[in-house]
Protein backbone atom coordinates (compact mmCIF):
# COMPACT_ATOMS: atom_id res chain seq x y z
CA UNK A 1 0.00 0.00 0.00
CA UNK A 2 1.07 3.80 -0.79
CA UNK A 3 0.38 6.36 1.16
CA UNK A 4 1.46 9.83 -0.05
CA UNK A 5 2.67 12.37 2.59
CA UNK A 6 1.43 15.83 1.83
CA UNK A 7 2.26 19.07 3.13
CA UNK A 8 -0.70 21.37 4.65
CA UNK A 9 -0.50 25.19 3.72
CA UNK A 10 2.29 25.65 6.19
CA UNK A 11 4.28 23.19 4.82
CA UNK A 12 3.96 23.65 1.23
CA UNK A 13 5.39 26.91 1.70
CA UNK A 14 2.02 29.21 1.84
CA UNK A 15 2.00 31.59 4.88
CA UNK A 16 -0.25 31.19 7.74
CA UNK A 17 -3.07 33.76 7.62
CA UNK A 18 -2.79 36.38 10.28
CA UNK A 19 -5.27 35.79 13.10
CA UNK A 20 -5.01 39.08 15.40
CA UNK A 21 -8.07 39.10 17.07
CA UNK A 22 -8.04 35.18 18.42
CA UNK A 23 -6.65 34.59 21.66
CA UNK A 24 -4.62 31.40 22.61
CA UNK A 25 -3.38 30.09 26.12
CA UNK A 26 -0.32 28.10 25.68
CA UNK A 27 0.68 25.61 28.68
CA UNK A 28 3.99 24.37 29.44
CA UNK A 29 2.46 21.09 29.49
CA UNK A 30 1.15 19.40 25.93
CA UNK A 31 -2.41 19.09 24.98
CA UNK A 32 -3.47 16.41 22.15
CA UNK A 33 -6.33 15.28 20.40
CA UNK A 34 -6.99 12.39 18.47
CA UNK A 35 -10.66 12.42 16.11
CA UNK A 36 -11.22 8.74 14.70
CA UNK A 37 -13.97 9.25 11.87
CA UNK A 38 -15.26 5.95 10.71
CA UNK A 39 -17.65 6.52 7.94
CA UNK A 40 -21.05 3.94 7.65
CA UNK A 41 -20.88 3.08 11.41
CA UNK A 42 -24.53 2.13 12.34
CA UNK A 43 -25.42 3.22 15.80
CA UNK A 44 -27.40 -0.28 16.69
CA UNK A 45 -24.46 -2.30 15.53
CA UNK A 46 -22.53 -1.31 18.81
CA UNK A 47 -22.79 -2.83 22.37
CA UNK A 48 -22.51 0.45 24.22
CA UNK A 49 -25.47 1.81 21.96
CA UNK A 50 -27.93 -1.71 22.99
CA UNK A 51 -26.72 -4.47 20.42
CA UNK A 52 -25.95 -7.62 22.32
CA UNK A 53 -25.11 -9.68 19.35
CA UNK A 54 -22.12 -8.66 18.10
CA UNK A 55 -19.04 -8.35 19.90
CA UNK A 56 -17.06 -4.77 20.33
CA UNK A 57 -15.04 -5.21 23.20
CA UNK A 58 -12.69 -2.34 22.27
CA UNK A 59 -15.60 -0.03 21.72
CA UNK A 60 -17.61 -1.48 25.06
CA UNK A 61 -14.55 -0.93 26.94
CA UNK A 62 -13.76 2.56 25.63
CA UNK A 63 -17.27 3.48 26.11
CA UNK A 64 -16.79 2.77 29.90
CA UNK A 65 -14.14 5.40 30.47
CA UNK A 66 -16.01 7.97 28.03
CA UNK A 67 -18.86 10.80 27.93
CA UNK A 68 -21.01 8.53 25.67
CA UNK A 69 -23.75 10.60 23.61
CA UNK A 70 -27.15 8.89 22.68
CA UNK A 71 -29.16 11.58 21.16
CA UNK A 72 -26.12 12.77 18.56
CA UNK A 73 -27.24 13.42 14.49
CA UNK A 74 -24.85 14.38 11.84
CA UNK A 75 -26.48 17.68 10.45
CA UNK A 76 -25.88 15.90 7.00
CA UNK A 77 -25.32 12.62 5.66
CA UNK A 78 -23.30 14.49 3.05
CA UNK A 79 -19.34 15.07 3.47
CA UNK A 80 -18.72 18.32 2.01
CA UNK A 81 -21.32 19.73 4.55
CA UNK A 82 -20.85 17.87 6.96
CA UNK A 83 -16.73 18.21 7.37
CA UNK A 84 -17.76 22.28 7.36
CA UNK A 85 -19.39 21.65 10.59
CA UNK A 86 -16.44 19.44 12.14
CA UNK A 87 -13.68 21.58 10.84
CA UNK A 88 -15.41 24.96 11.09
CA UNK A 89 -18.81 25.04 13.07
CA UNK A 90 -20.35 26.10 10.48
CA UNK A 91 -24.36 23.76 10.50
CA UNK A 92 -24.73 22.27 6.92
CA UNK A 93 -27.64 24.86 6.35
CA UNK A 94 -25.41 27.84 6.46
CA UNK A 95 -24.31 29.57 3.40
CA UNK A 96 -21.39 28.75 1.27
CA UNK A 97 -18.42 28.30 3.88
CA UNK A 98 -16.88 32.00 4.62
CA UNK A 99 -12.99 32.07 3.34
CA UNK A 100 -12.54 34.79 6.32
CA UNK A 101 -13.79 31.86 8.75
CA UNK A 102 -10.53 30.27 10.11
CA UNK A 103 -10.90 26.63 9.93
CA UNK A 104 -9.97 24.53 13.01
CA UNK A 105 -6.09 23.51 11.59
CA UNK A 106 -5.99 27.08 10.96
CA UNK A 107 -6.55 27.87 14.75
CA UNK A 108 -4.42 25.10 15.93
CA UNK A 109 -1.53 26.28 13.55
CA UNK A 110 -1.56 29.49 14.70
CA UNK A 111 -1.69 28.08 18.60
CA UNK A 112 1.58 25.88 18.34
CA UNK A 113 -0.43 22.30 17.57
CA UNK A 114 0.51 20.38 14.85
CA UNK A 115 -2.49 18.89 12.77
CA UNK A 116 -2.17 15.84 10.77
CA UNK A 117 -5.24 14.43 8.32
CA UNK A 118 -5.04 10.69 8.00
CA UNK A 119 -8.13 9.19 5.38
CA UNK A 120 -9.07 6.66 2.92
CA UNK A 121 -12.01 9.28 1.45
CA UNK A 122 -10.94 11.04 -1.64
CA UNK A 123 -13.71 13.55 -0.64
CA UNK A 124 -12.30 14.55 2.51
CA UNK A 125 -8.66 14.78 1.64
CA UNK A 126 -9.92 17.23 -1.15
CA UNK A 127 -11.83 19.31 1.24
CA UNK A 128 -11.06 23.01 0.56
CA UNK A 129 -10.53 23.38 4.23
CA UNK A 130 -8.00 19.90 4.78
CA UNK A 131 -5.37 22.02 2.88
CA UNK A 132 -4.89 24.11 6.18
CA UNK A 133 -3.99 20.39 8.17
CA UNK A 134 0.25 20.27 8.11
CA UNK A 135 0.55 16.98 7.22
CA UNK A 136 -2.11 14.76 4.91
CA UNK A 137 -1.50 11.10 4.59
CA UNK A 138 -3.94 10.17 1.65
CA UNK A 139 -4.20 5.73 1.98
CA UNK A 140 -5.63 4.41 -1.23
CA UNK A 141 -9.16 3.64 -1.45
CA UNK A 142 -9.59 0.20 -1.04
CA UNK A 143 -10.72 -2.23 -3.70
CA UNK A 144 -10.73 -6.46 -2.88
CA UNK A 145 -12.94 -8.75 -4.73
CA UNK A 146 -13.87 -10.66 -1.64
CA UNK A 147 -12.83 -11.03 1.98
CA UNK A 148 -9.08 -12.42 2.64
CA UNK A 149 -7.77 -14.33 4.97
CA UNK A 150 -5.61 -12.85 7.32
CA UNK A 151 -6.69 -9.75 9.32
CA UNK A 152 -3.47 -7.84 8.38
CA UNK A 153 -4.51 -7.85 4.75
CA UNK A 154 -7.44 -5.99 5.65
CA UNK A 155 -7.91 -2.60 4.44
CA UNK A 156 -8.69 -1.33 7.89
CA UNK A 157 -5.48 -2.83 9.13
CA UNK A 158 -3.72 -1.28 6.67
CA UNK A 159 -5.18 1.93 8.00
CA UNK A 160 -4.57 1.37 11.74
CA UNK A 161 -0.85 0.91 10.79
CA UNK A 162 -0.56 3.96 8.81
CA UNK A 163 -2.64 5.62 12.04
CA UNK A 164 0.24 3.88 14.56
CA UNK A 165 3.05 4.95 12.47
CA UNK A 166 1.82 8.77 12.39
CA UNK A 167 1.16 8.44 16.35
CA UNK A 168 4.98 7.03 16.98
CA UNK A 169 6.71 10.24 15.61
CA UNK A 170 4.21 12.67 16.74
CA UNK A 171 5.07 15.94 17.79
CA UNK A 172 3.37 17.29 20.56
CA UNK A 173 1.04 19.17 20.92
CA UNK A 174 -1.21 17.44 18.14
CA UNK A 175 -4.32 16.92 16.29
CA UNK A 176 -4.60 13.90 14.54
CA UNK A 177 -7.87 13.60 12.75
CA UNK A 178 -8.24 10.33 11.06
CA UNK A 179 -11.18 9.53 8.92
CA UNK A 180 -12.01 5.72 7.38
CA UNK A 181 -14.28 4.71 5.45
CA UNK A 182 -13.63 1.07 4.93
CA UNK A 183 -17.68 -0.10 6.08
CA UNK A 184 -18.75 1.91 3.54
CA UNK A 185 -16.43 0.60 0.66
CA UNK A 186 -15.19 -2.82 1.31
CA UNK A 187 -16.24 -5.53 3.46
CA UNK A 188 -12.92 -7.99 3.37
CA UNK A 189 -13.27 -9.16 6.68
CA UNK A 190 -11.98 -12.71 6.98
CA UNK A 191 -14.77 -14.97 6.43
CA UNK A 192 -14.74 -16.08 10.06
CA UNK A 193 -15.80 -12.78 11.32
CA UNK A 194 -19.45 -12.82 9.46
CA UNK A 195 -19.91 -17.05 9.98
CA UNK A 196 -19.16 -15.81 14.13
CA UNK A 197 -22.90 -14.51 13.41
CA UNK A 198 -24.58 -17.35 11.45
CA UNK A 199 -26.35 -19.86 12.92
CA UNK A 200 -27.39 -23.08 11.95
CA UNK A 201 -30.45 -23.07 9.30
CA UNK A 202 -29.16 -19.52 8.29
CA UNK A 203 -28.76 -18.90 4.35
CA UNK A 204 -24.80 -19.12 3.44
CA UNK A 205 -23.07 -16.03 3.82
CA UNK A 206 -21.32 -14.35 0.16
CA UNK A 207 -17.40 -13.91 0.43
CA UNK A 208 -17.83 -11.28 -1.68
CA UNK A 209 -15.95 -7.96 -0.49
CA UNK A 210 -18.34 -5.68 -2.33
CA UNK A 211 -20.57 -3.15 -0.76
CA UNK A 212 -24.59 -3.83 -1.06
CA UNK A 213 -26.52 -1.20 -2.13
CA UNK A 214 -30.10 -1.15 -3.09
CA UNK A 215 -33.47 -0.87 -1.99
CA UNK A 216 -35.91 -3.72 -1.68
CA UNK A 217 -39.00 -4.35 -2.77
CA UNK A 218 -41.75 -4.70 -0.36
CA UNK A 219 -42.11 -8.47 -0.05
CA UNK A 220 -38.21 -8.79 -0.34
CA UNK A 221 -36.85 -12.13 1.58
CA UNK A 222 -36.24 -11.57 5.33
CA UNK A 223 -32.99 -13.78 4.73
CA UNK A 224 -32.04 -11.49 2.16
CA UNK A 225 -31.70 -8.60 4.76
CA UNK A 226 -30.26 -11.11 7.53
CA UNK A 227 -27.25 -12.14 5.16
CA UNK A 228 -26.57 -8.46 4.44
CA UNK A 229 -26.47 -7.60 8.29
CA UNK A 230 -24.58 -10.65 9.35
CA UNK A 231 -22.28 -9.50 6.86
CA UNK A 232 -21.80 -5.81 8.11
CA UNK A 233 -21.82 -7.67 11.82
CA UNK A 234 -18.39 -8.85 10.68
CA UNK A 235 -16.77 -6.08 9.08
CA UNK A 236 -18.01 -3.94 12.53
CA UNK A 237 -15.92 -6.64 14.60
CA UNK A 238 -12.70 -6.35 12.46
CA UNK A 239 -13.16 -2.89 13.14
CA UNK A 240 -13.58 -3.34 16.35
CA UNK A 241 -10.09 -5.32 16.95
CA UNK A 242 -8.53 -3.08 14.62
CA UNK A 243 -9.48 -0.10 17.03
CA UNK A 244 -8.19 -2.52 19.97
CA UNK A 245 -4.83 -2.74 18.58
CA UNK A 246 -4.64 0.34 18.10
CA UNK A 247 -5.54 1.69 21.29
CA UNK A 248 -3.37 -0.68 23.37
CA UNK A 249 -0.71 0.72 21.67
CA UNK A 250 -1.62 4.45 22.03
CA UNK A 251 -2.52 4.18 26.09
CA UNK A 252 1.08 2.68 26.45
CA UNK A 253 2.22 6.00 25.38
CA UNK A 254 3.47 9.05 27.40
CA UNK A 255 1.43 10.82 24.86
CA UNK A 256 -2.04 9.30 25.41
CA UNK A 257 -1.78 10.94 29.24
CA UNK A 258 -2.60 14.23 27.82
CA UNK A 259 -4.61 13.29 25.20
CA UNK A 260 -8.34 13.98 24.35
CA UNK A 261 -10.15 10.96 22.19
CA UNK A 262 -13.27 11.07 19.89
CA UNK A 263 -15.00 8.11 18.26
CA UNK A 264 -17.38 9.55 16.08
CA UNK A 265 -19.29 8.23 12.89
CA UNK A 266 -19.77 10.36 9.70
CA UNK A 267 -22.81 8.78 9.10
CA UNK A 268 -24.96 5.56 9.65
CA UNK A 269 -25.54 2.59 7.42
CA UNK A 270 -28.87 1.62 6.22
CA UNK A 271 -29.51 -2.44 6.26
CA UNK A 272 -33.10 -2.71 5.57
CA UNK A 273 -34.81 -0.30 7.40
CA UNK A 274 -36.92 1.34 5.41
CA UNK A 275 -36.13 -0.72 2.50
CA UNK A 276 -33.24 0.74 1.89
CA UNK A 277 -29.64 -0.96 2.23
CA UNK A 278 -26.26 0.92 1.74
CA UNK A 279 -25.75 4.84 0.55
CA UNK A 280 -28.86 4.19 -1.81
CA UNK A 281 -30.12 7.87 -0.72
CA UNK A 282 -30.29 10.36 1.45
CA UNK A 283 -33.55 9.76 3.32
CA UNK A 284 -33.07 11.34 6.81
CA UNK A 285 -33.90 8.26 9.31
CA UNK A 286 -32.15 7.17 11.89
CA UNK A 287 -29.87 4.41 10.42
CA UNK A 288 -28.37 7.43 8.03
CA UNK A 289 -28.18 10.30 11.14
CA UNK A 290 -27.66 8.50 14.33
CA UNK A 291 -24.29 9.58 15.31
CA UNK A 292 -22.43 7.31 17.67
CA UNK A 293 -20.29 9.72 19.67
CA UNK A 294 -17.56 8.88 22.30
CA UNK A 295 -15.18 11.32 24.13
CA UNK A 296 -12.59 10.20 26.65
CA UNK A 297 -10.65 12.48 28.39
CA UNK A 298 -7.39 12.11 29.66
CA UNK A 299 -8.21 12.65 33.66
CA UNK A 300 -11.00 10.43 33.10
CA UNK A 301 -13.64 13.26 33.07
CA UNK A 302 -17.27 12.61 32.11
CA UNK A 303 -16.63 8.96 32.12
CA UNK A 304 -19.15 6.33 32.01
CA UNK A 305 -21.38 9.28 31.55
CA UNK A 306 -24.45 8.70 29.21
CA UNK A 307 -25.57 12.40 28.03
CA UNK A 308 -29.00 12.32 26.83
CA UNK A 309 -28.31 16.21 25.26
CA UNK A 310 -28.92 16.55 21.36
CA UNK A 311 -25.56 17.01 20.21
CA UNK A 312 -24.30 17.48 16.19
CA UNK A 313 -21.36 17.63 14.48
CA UNK A 314 -20.01 21.84 14.90
CA UNK A 315 -20.14 20.44 18.82
CA UNK A 316 -16.91 18.50 18.13
CA UNK A 317 -15.40 22.19 16.55
CA UNK A 318 -16.25 23.89 19.74
CA UNK A 319 -15.52 21.25 22.14
CA UNK A 320 -11.77 20.98 21.13
CA UNK A 321 -11.45 24.77 20.87
CA UNK A 322 -12.21 24.72 24.32
CA UNK A 323 -9.85 22.22 24.85
CA UNK A 324 -7.23 23.90 24.21
CA UNK A 325 -8.63 27.10 25.61
CA UNK A 326 -8.54 28.80 21.94
CA UNK A 327 -11.06 32.19 22.39
CA UNK A 328 -11.75 35.32 20.54
CA UNK A 329 -13.30 32.85 17.68
CA UNK A 330 -16.38 33.84 16.26
CA UNK A 331 -18.92 32.50 18.23
CA UNK A 332 -20.80 29.18 16.14
CA UNK A 333 -23.99 29.58 14.78
CA UNK A 334 -24.99 26.42 16.52
CA UNK A 335 -21.86 24.54 17.70
CA UNK A 336 -21.68 24.54 21.37
CA UNK A 337 -18.70 23.17 23.80
CA UNK A 338 -19.64 19.76 25.41
CA UNK A 339 -17.55 20.68 28.46
CA UNK A 340 -20.36 21.78 30.97
CA UNK A 341 -21.80 18.55 30.52
CA UNK A 342 -18.49 17.00 31.14
CA UNK A 343 -17.96 19.22 34.57
CA UNK A 344 -21.53 18.63 35.57
CA UNK A 345 -22.66 22.20 35.02
CA UNK A 346 -25.33 21.01 32.63
CA UNK A 347 -27.30 18.81 30.71
CA UNK A 348 -28.92 20.12 27.97
CA UNK A 349 -27.32 21.80 24.50
CA UNK A 350 -30.77 22.62 22.68
CA UNK A 351 -33.73 21.79 22.38
CA UNK A 352 -33.85 21.04 18.54
CA UNK A 353 -31.53 19.59 15.84
CA UNK A 354 -32.23 20.52 12.09
CA UNK A 355 -30.90 18.21 9.06
CA UNK A 356 -30.79 18.55 5.31
CA UNK A 357 -29.34 16.75 2.39
CA UNK A 358 -30.00 17.91 -0.61
CA UNK A 359 -33.96 19.07 -0.64
CA UNK A 360 -34.56 16.44 2.30
CA UNK A 361 -34.85 18.16 5.80
CA UNK A 362 -35.75 16.78 9.72
CA UNK A 363 -36.16 18.07 12.50
CA UNK A 364 -35.62 16.27 16.12
CA UNK A 365 -36.15 17.24 19.23
CA UNK A 366 -36.28 15.12 22.55
CA UNK A 367 -39.44 14.16 21.99
CA UNK A 368 -39.82 13.99 18.32
CA UNK A 369 -38.22 13.25 14.88
CA UNK A 370 -39.84 14.65 11.78
CA UNK A 371 -39.33 13.65 8.14
CA UNK A 372 -40.55 16.81 6.18
CA UNK A 373 -41.54 17.00 2.81
CA UNK A 374 -44.76 16.24 0.94
CA UNK A 375 -45.96 13.38 2.93
CA UNK A 376 -43.95 14.36 6.40
CA UNK A 377 -43.49 11.76 8.50
CA UNK A 378 -43.32 11.89 12.16
CA UNK A 379 -41.97 9.42 15.29
CA UNK A 380 -42.25 9.39 18.47
CA UNK A 381 -38.61 9.59 20.50
CA UNK A 382 -36.98 7.86 22.77
CA UNK A 383 -39.50 4.93 22.20
CA UNK A 384 -39.49 4.86 18.41
CA UNK A 385 -35.99 4.32 18.25
CA UNK A 386 -36.01 3.32 14.31
CA UNK A 387 -38.61 5.37 12.98
CA UNK A 388 -41.24 2.53 12.67
CA UNK A 389 -44.35 3.83 13.42
CA UNK A 390 -45.22 6.87 11.13
CA UNK A 391 -47.78 8.66 13.69
CA UNK A 392 -48.30 12.09 11.51
CA UNK A 393 -51.95 11.25 10.68
CA UNK A 394 -52.58 11.29 14.64
CA UNK A 395 -50.45 14.26 15.63
CA UNK A 396 -51.36 17.22 12.94
CA UNK A 397 -50.38 19.69 15.58
CA UNK A 398 -46.87 18.45 16.15
CA UNK A 399 -46.25 18.31 12.34
CA UNK A 400 -47.57 22.01 12.03
CA UNK A 401 -45.13 22.63 14.47
CA UNK A 402 -42.24 21.26 13.54
CA UNK A 403 -42.87 22.46 10.27
CA UNK A 404 -42.90 25.74 10.84
CA UNK A 405 -40.03 25.44 13.56
CA UNK A 406 -38.04 24.03 11.23
CA UNK A 407 -38.74 27.15 8.64
CA UNK A 408 -37.71 29.67 10.91
CA UNK A 409 -34.27 27.68 12.22
CA UNK A 410 -33.76 27.64 8.48
CA UNK A 411 -34.35 31.37 7.86
CA UNK A 412 -32.62 32.32 10.53
CA UNK A 413 -29.23 30.58 9.38
CA UNK A 414 -29.41 31.16 6.12
CA UNK A 415 -29.63 34.79 6.90
CA UNK A 416 -26.56 35.18 9.30
CA UNK A 417 -28.10 36.00 12.11
CA UNK A 418 -27.85 33.88 14.86
CA UNK A 419 -30.35 31.69 16.09
CA UNK A 420 -33.00 33.73 18.45
CA UNK A 421 -35.28 31.16 18.03
CA UNK A 422 -38.63 31.31 20.10
CA UNK A 423 -38.52 28.13 22.16
CA UNK A 424 -40.47 25.41 21.41
CA UNK A 425 -43.61 24.88 23.09
CA UNK A 426 -43.69 22.09 25.98
CA UNK A 427 -45.89 19.37 23.35
CA UNK A 428 -42.80 20.09 20.70
CA UNK A 429 -40.01 19.55 23.52
CA UNK A 430 -41.48 16.64 25.57
CA UNK A 431 -44.74 15.82 24.14
CA UNK A 432 -47.65 14.53 25.20
CA UNK A 433 -47.79 14.53 28.89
Amino acid sequence: MDAGLNGGAAAKGGKAPSLPHIRFVRYNRSMNAVCLVFDRLHAGYLGAYGNAWIETPALDRLASRSLVFDRALVDSPQLERLYRSYWQGRHALCPAAEESRPSLAALLREAGVSTALVTDERQVAQHPLAVDFDALVEIDPPWQPQGVDDIEQTHFARCFVQIIEWLEDAREPFLLWCHLGGLGTTWDAPLRFREAYREEGDPPLPASADVPERMLPPDHDPDERLVISQSYAGQVALLDTCLGAMLEFFDGQAASRETLLSIVSARGFPLGEHRRVGPCDDALYGELVNMPWMLRFPDAAGAAVRSQALAEPSDLWATLLDWWHIQGVPASPTGRSVMPIVRGDADVLRDRLCLAAGAERAIRTPAWHLCAGEEPELFAKPDDRWEVNNVATRCPDVVEGLQEALKQYEQAISAGTGLALPPLSDVLRNGYE
